[in-house]
C-alpha cells in the first residue's frame, strides 16, 4: 500500500508499476510527466506519480496506444474506445491540485461506509439465524418440558396407583384383624357362657 507522505526512489517506483526505471525515465517524456526533483536533481515519486503510471499500465493493458492515453491523459473528459471512438466523459481534471488528506478522510469514509454495511449486513444475516436458532432451542426446551411433565405424571399416576394397592392391602389386612378380633370374641363370649353355666 502507497504511503501518502512518502517520497519513493525510482528504482522503489519501477518495483511498485513493475516497469524498469529506463521506461519510467522515457514515459516521463513521452507523457510529458512533470517528475519532481530533489535538491540534488535525483527524480522521486510520490504516491500521485506512482497511480499515475499504475493508470498507464492499467489503459495498455486495455489495448489502448501511448497515443491514445496521451489523449485521454490531456483531455480526461474524453475516452477513447478501442475502435478509436470518442465517448465524453465527467471526469477531474488531471492537473487539479488533490489534497491528500481530504483524499485519504474521503477514502477513509467510503471504505468505512462498506465496511460498515458489511458487517450491518452479516450482524442482520446472524440476527436472523439466531433468532431462528432461539426459537428452534425455545421449541425444543417445551418439548423436553412437556416430555419431563409426561414422565412426572406417569410416575405420579404409577406411584399413586402402588399407594392405592397397598392401601387396599391394609385395609384387607385390617378387615382380616376385625374378622379374627371378632372370632376371638365371639371364641370368648362362648367359653364365657360354657364357663358361666358349670358355676
Amino acid at each position: 500500500m502507497l504511503e501518502v507522505d512518502k517520497e519513493y526512489s525510482i528504482s522503489e517506483a519501477a518495483e511498485i508499476t513493475d516497469y524498469p526505471p529506463h521506461v519510467l525515465r522515457y514515459y516521463e517524456k513521452e507523457f510529458e510527466l512533470e517528475i519532481p526533483r530533489n535538491e540534488s536533481n535525483h527524480r522521486y515519486y510520490t504516491y500521485k506519480e506512482i497511480e499515475l503510471f499504475q493508470y498507464i499500465k492499467s489503459l495498455q493493458e486495455q489495448g489502448f496506444s501511448n497515443k491514445q492515453i496521451k489523449l485521454i491523459m490531456n483531455s480526461p473528459e474524453l475516452l477513447l474506445t478501442s475502435d478509436n471512438n470518442e465517448i465524453a466523459l465527467t471526469t477531474i481534471d488531471s492537473h487539479s491540485k488533490i489534497d491528500p488528506v481530504q483524499l485519504a478522510k474521503d477514502i477513509s469514509l467510503n471504505l468505512y461506509t462498506e465496511i460498515f454495511d458489511e458487517i450491518t449486513k452479516i450482524l442482520n444475516d446472524n440476527a436472523v439465524n439466531d433468532t431462528k436458532k432461539f426459537e428452534e432451542l425455545k421449541e425444543e426446551i417445551i418439548n423436553l418440558r412437556n416430555e419431563l411433565n409426561s414422565k412426572e405424571r406417569d410416575v405420579l399416576i404409577c406411584e399413586n396407583a402402588k399407594l392405592k394397592m397397598k392401601v387396599k392391602e391394609k385395609s384387607y389386612e385390617a378387615a382380616e384383624l376385625k374378622e379374627k378380633i371378632k372370632r376371638m370374641e365371639n371364641k370368648k363370649g362362648l367359653f364365657q357362657r360354657i364357663f358361666r353355666r358349670k358355676i
